[in-house]
């Protein structure tokens, strides 16, 4: 998730907490690096000057709070401005109705149909039962592509690519699921980038559907330009809030946020990858954490408790954080955190792991993953509780019986090394001592 900006933001952190003297050059030095990052995500160059002056001087004028080092502080104000930007509070989706009737509306090529298959999911998580009225007369494709999206979700799509005429597809979908479920989400049909046609169906399709909430899919690869649409879209309707898509590879995602929040228009939620869970509630002191480095505990809990019932979140954090644990821990932790999503994705969550770790331990894919698998069911319950006894001959005999080579197994093995190393590390230091402290203590606020 806006892998550049992380980097970016990341490294000054780690250049800030390792500096001997905190003085106006220094946080000159600072400013200028946050500002040549964000600038590069394509956050508006007059909000990024307003941002970095504001930071200089609270860097410099603001008594230093009893318990933080000169440097501690300035982390904390970098991290506190940021947060700003993109939105000071998250906005909970709170449906309060039955059914919560939800429109979703989008430029084409906005990824509205793929978010709307993604909200039903996470409320499904949430224990919503939902059902989907596909509007959306202009793409043929649109219906089938719910349909493969919430097929394995158990969740029911009302449409018919025949019908053309997209208010009477409202209407016979709403009489259809009546209120048998929590919510229904109402998908309509994207445009080119003339709004206001936009904007006109959603006024006629308002009227039949009277929706408790519409929200407005925007693509986070269009940068500033979100605030265009959003403030177009905030002028049009009371009842609003809106969705930042594309978030996993998009450069200029930091400027489609920090745009779009400008104008208070409420961020609920974000697309973090093409999977149907890379979705999740907008919060931005969790995002912003994660963009410098310190990790996010909390989503990291919710995502442990959504795959396991055997223990408490709490635990399972525990558990990964402890660098403690043998080739079995390991084999048990790598297939938690693989359902739980992308293994990149979730390390980051961990605070302090996603710099410590290198790129081949970070980077396991999902092939590599099930090889290691495969390889650990050729190991005896003692290797894998006691990995320092594979030598050359038990290397040998566990290549063969999986059929790989024995260089395998020595990648499993200095994976499994480098991992317990970054993992243990960061349990006794927590990223460079002082500021692990603080990043701690943010976590806990």
């Amino acid at each position: 998730m806006l892998e550049g900006l992380s980097e970016s933001l990341t490294n000054t952190m780690k250049k800030l907490a390792g500096m001997t003297v905190i003085d106006k050059k220094s946080i000159k030095e600072v400013s200028k690096e946050i500002q040549r990052a964000l600038i590069q995500s394509d956050v508006n160059i007059k909000v990024v000057f307003a941002l970095t002056k504001t930071i200089e001087k609270r860097a410099l004028e603001e008594e230093l709070p009893k318990g933080l080092s000169p440097k501690e502080h300035v982390i904390n104000i970098v991290y506190q401005e940021l947060v700003n930007l993109i939105g000071e509070k998250p906005e909970e989706l709170k449906i309060t109705n039955h059914p919560y009737k939800i429109m979703m509306l989008g430029l084409q090529g906005s990824g509205k149909t793929t978010t709307t298959g993604k909200l039903a999911k996470l409320l499904k998580k949430k224990g919503h039962s939902s059902a989907i009225v596909c509007t959306d007369t202009w793409r043929p494709a649109a219906y089938e592509q719910l349909k493969q999206l919430t097929e394995p979700l158990d969740v029911p799509v009302f449409g018919d690519p025949k019908n053309k005429d997209a208010v009477d597809l409202a209407k016979k979908g709403l009489e259809h699921f009546g209120n048998k479920y929590d919510v229904i989400l109402v998908d309509t049909a994207g445009r080119h980038k003339e709004e206001q046609e936009l904007l006109d169906e959603m006024a006629e399709l308002s009227q039949v559907v009277e929706p408790d909430e519409v929200i407005l899919v925007i693509d986070g690869t269009i940068g500033q330009q979100a605030r265009n649409q959003a403030e177009k879209f905030k002028e049009t309707t009371d009842i609003g809030s809106i969705i930042i898509s594309k978030l996993d590879g998009s450069a200029k995602g930091g400027g489609a946020l920090s745009a779009v929040a400008e104008i208070k228009a409420p961020i609920k939620f974000i697309g973090t990858g093409e999977r149907v869970d890379d979705f999740e509630a907008f919060d931005p002191e969790r995002f912003i954490s994660r963009l410098l480095g310190m990790g996010d505990l909390e989503t990291l809990i919710e995502k442990a408790a959504e795959v396991t019932s055997e223990k408490s979140d709490r635990e399972m954090v525990d558990s990964i954080m402890s660098g403690k644990f043998t080739l079995k821990d390991m084999e048990n932790q790598l297939e938690m955190m693989n359902k739980m999503g992308p293994i990149q994705q979730i390390m980051k969550l961990i605070p302090g792991i996603g710099s410590q770790l290198p790129a081949n331990a970070s980077k396991v894919t999902e092939e590599k993953l099930n090889l290691y698998k495969v390889l650990m069911h050729s190991m005896t319950n003692y290797e894998l509780e006691n990995p320092e006894v594979i030598k050359k001959s038990r290397i040998n005999r566990i290549s063969r019986g999986a059929g790989v080579t024995n260089d395998d197994v020595k990648d499993l093995l200095r994976y499994y090394s480098v991992t317990k190393k970054a993992l243990k590390g960061m349990g006794k230091r927590n990223m460079n001592g002082q500021m692990g402290k603080l990043m701690r203590r943010m976590m806990r606020e």
